[in-house]
């Protein structure tokens, strides 16, 4: 309902969230809370996330049914949720305002004097917490909203001051040209969610719309290294400010990564020509080091000093489920990824490779059907990395089976790749044949992590 307005709503009154065990659904349920509005929801299943906030005091109803709807003021959904959901169907009969969420945190961030947004195909959680532990670090106490969890804050959410909102923008059904960021990053621009998106040029299209949105007092951080997210920026007459590990010519430039002797992913830092810090890392890979070195653009345009940007970095040892250590059961590591885009996948088995002792293997769980038949070559490539890939059934989210793609497709492709759609049958495959050293990881936006928790059980 574009025309209606939070505003209106006097503190107290009720707003219901059809999906509020999301993850970002969550977040924004606490934060209206917080602004002192009395919130319920629903979710199709109990979860830990719906637990969780029931314990903290929200009215949770698990299913979807007419009943759930108590007419509240306001109902917000998420851009998953059918139009046919009876709580919907319910609330536009009654003509009860409805609004997506990003509509919503869109017009809740009005409240904020610094919104801060991170955008981009990849790497949007990683930088967006990067970015946070950064802000704290400089003591200016953010309110934080972001796509994991992350253990400095207890969670996904963290409610500061209304001076800095730090938050992830989602390309999907161009739903980040709610908001009106002051400064925004740029990580990358792919090929995803082409179960919305027509093509590239489509995607790049609605991130120029979005750089749009941008103050003009602020700046937009985008990698030069990207060519498809310098066209976004490439008639923009906003500040833009160039990060990337290519060119020198960068505003802010990476040089020399590399793995130090403790371990660490280690590399000098020049902002506008002048190296100003060298940063260790706990976490590896180059895609880190861009993420990293965007935040720290961030930070740096925002009047944060080098010393405190490279503390906080150095203090961020990742997010729940990107490239999450899990633990060890009979001398093989468990790690678990989010990764369900080929570049994702690639740039994380080539991470993963470099520092494993013995054999890479690698259970993907492929997520959504639009986007397994898209990128079915270029996943295939990318699972190739590991030594043994172990290919699941797909896990459909928001998508209902079609019948003309299937992960045996992916396995044929693939010279090391294996089809079990099974995860006990998959546990006992790799009991039997991984070896003390060897390095599993669970890899997928699905519930491919059960797999890993599973393995560990058995010590």
């Amino acid at each position: 309902m574009k025309n209606f307005q939070l505003s209106t709503l006097p503190k107290g009154s009720h707003i219901h969230m059809v999906g509020i065990g999301g993850i970002s659904m969550s977040a924004l349920a606490r934060m209206l809370k917080h602004f002192g509005y009395h919130v319920s929801g629903s979710d199709r299943s109990e979860t830990d996330a719906t637990r969780t906030l029931a314990c903290e005091g929200f009215n949770i109803h698990i299913g979807h049914t007419a009943d759930s709807l108590k007419e509240p003021s306001l109902v917000c959904y998420t851009a998953a949720i059918p139009k046919d959901n009876p709580e919907l169907v319910k609330a536009r009969s009654l003509d009860i305002p409805c609004m997506e969420r990003a509509e919503l945190l869109g017009q809740l961030m009005e409240n904020y004097k610094y919104p801060i947004a991170v955008a981009g195909t990849h790497g949007k959680t990683t930088t967006t917490s990067m970015l946070s532990l950064v802000f704290l670090e400089a003591g200016l106490d953010p309110t934080i909203l972001v796509g994991g969890e992350l253990s400095q804050i207890g969670g996904n959410y963290r409610i500061g001051s209304q001076n800095h909102l730090i938050f992830e923008a989602c390309e999907y059904v161009e739903s980040f040209l709610n908001f009106h960021p002051y400064l925004s990053i740029i990580t990358n621009v792919e090929e995803d969610h082409l179960d919305y998106f027509s093509d590239l040029n489509h995607i790049i299209t609605a991130f120029q719309k979005f750089t749009r949105l941008n103050s003009p007092l602020g700046c937009i951080i985008v990698c030069s290294d990207d060519k498809n997210a310098m066209a976004v920026v490439k008639d923009t007459q906003k500040k833009v400010v160039t990060f990337g590990l290519i060119s020198k010519n960068n505003d802010f430039f990476a040089e020399k990564p590399r793995i130090n002797d403790r371990g660490r992913t280690q590399f000098d830092v020049y902002a506008y020509g002048e190296k100003v810090t060298t940063l260790e890392l706990f976490v590896h890979g180059e895609h880190n080091v861009r993420n990293a070195l965007s935040a720290f653009a961030a930070a740096w345009e925002m009047g944060i000093d080098a010393a405190t940007i490279k503390r906080g970095l150095e203090s961020f040892t990742g997010t729940k489920r990107r490239y999450e250590k899990l633990g060890e059961v009979n001398g093989i590591e468990i790690i678990d990824d989010y990764a369900h885009h080929p570049t994702e996948i690639e740039s994380t088995l080539k991470s993963a490779k470099a520092v494993s002792k013995g054999k890479l293997w690698c259970v993907f769980q492929p997520h959504t059907y639009s986007r397994t038949k898209a990128f079915l070559s270029d996943f295939a490539k990318a699972l190739e990395i590991a030594d043994i890939a172990i290919v699941t059934d797909i896990y459909p989210a928001r998508e209902s089976y079609d019948g003309t793609i299937h992960t045996c497709d992916m396995a044929i492709l693939m010279k090391n790749g294996v089809y079990i759609n099974d995860f006990d049958a998959t546990k006992r495959y790799i009991q039997k044949n991984a070896k003390s050293g060897d390095t599993v990881i669970t890899m997928g936006a699905g519930d491919i992590f059960k797999l890993g928790y599973s393995l560990l059980e058995e010590k």
